[in-house]
């Protein structure tokens, strides 16, 4: 899950949290809410926190050769 999905979770579960007042039989929206902000953030995090490893602003984890060339020069 990405920081889109985790912000359109998010956003999901606080307009049903604060800016619902409908009833529905069997279903709680409230809760719903709840549920969707609290893994909207969760994933939010998770994604911070494993961004270098999926190769974000500084790249993979592993120094890999994204976007980096090696040229190695043998002078004879």
């Amino acid at each position: 899950m990405g920081i889109g999905v985790s912000l359109v979770l998010m956003a999901a579960g606080a307009i049903l949290i604060w800016a619902v007042n409908a009833t529905v039989s069997g279903l709680e929206l409230h809760t719903i809410g709840w549920i969707l902000l609290a893994v909207g953030a969760i994933g939010a995090l998770l994604s911070l926190i494993f961004w270098s490893s999926w190769g974000g602003v500084g790249g993979p984890a592993d120094g890999g050769p994204r976007g980096r060339r090696t040229v190695v020069r043998d002078d004879y």
